[in-house]
């Protein structure tokens, strides 16, 4: 059975691991971005370049039938409140919540059509939204409404397409650098998670895949934390 995934952002970070780990089950995957970065490379990968940020993913590039599309764009702006301005925040809401909409719109025909039902949609929150963090009230403001948009949309649209989201704590990807600048940086954040270590690509994009692919086939409307313990543990010693 040939399945077709869409994966948005999907030439770098999570994204591209999600896309990596689909063309490993062989399966047909489409990445929109910007730019290709690497994914040319993998087999059963076909690029579209698009910024769903600021415009529309032609309906004529899609597949006829989808049956899973991941949504990946994402931001880090950690600043005080009172430096964040109004365009701050319309910008976060732009990428993490509007590319996500206009993007599940584009697809939703192709999803109804899901070869394998139910279609599985799977969007990306933040750690931060339920464990409050200083410096995170955009990012963690425009997370917030796309774990809105997960629970909402998996109640619409049940049972035929399944509606799910991932929510990470720090991850080494290109967004997070400046934050992993240096090996004092590093060993910080790290210790800051009861696993202690960071988290990487391939953790949050297995979880991805996991509820992109059948063996998540009875979830919908939830949020799976995949943050090294940070949102539910304290560990005091």
């Amino acid at each position: 059975m040939d399945k077709n995934f869409i994966v948005i952002g999907g030439s770098k970070g999570i994204g591209f691991e999600i896309s990596r780990q689909l063309s490993e089950k062989q399966y047909t995957v489409i990445v929109i971005s910007r730019l290709p970065g690497e994914v040319n490379g993998l087999s059963g990968v076909r690029h579209i370049s698009v910024d769903v940020t600021r415009e529309a993913i032609p309906r004529s590039s899609l597949p006829e039938k989808i049956q899973g599309i991941a949504y990946c764009p994402g931001s880090i702006r950690l600043l005080p409140f009172h430096r964040l301005s109004t365009e701050d925040f319309m910008e976060d809401m732009r990428i993490n919540l509007l590319g996500a909409v206009t993007s599940i719109q584009a697809c939703l025909p192709g999803l109804r059509k899901a070869e394998d039902k139910p279609g599985s949609i799977v969007l990306f929150s933040t750690v931060a939204v339920n464990t409050g963090m200083p410096f995170h009230a955009s990012v963690a403001s425009a997370k917030g409404a796309i774990e809105g948009l997960t629970r909402s949309l998996a109640a619409e649209l049940a049972p035929r397409i399944r509606v799910n989201a991932v929510a990470p704590s720090l991850t080494e990807t290109p967004l997070s650098e400046a934050l992993l600048s240096d090996e004092k940086k590093r060993e910080v954040s790290a210790q800051r998670h009861p696993l202690k270590r960071i988290g990487s690509a391939d953790d949050a994009a297995a979880a991805a895949v996991f509820l992109l692919d059948r063996a998540s086939s009875w979830m919908t409307g939830q949020v799976l934390s995949v943050d090294g313990g940070m949102g539910a543990l304290r560990t005091f010693k």
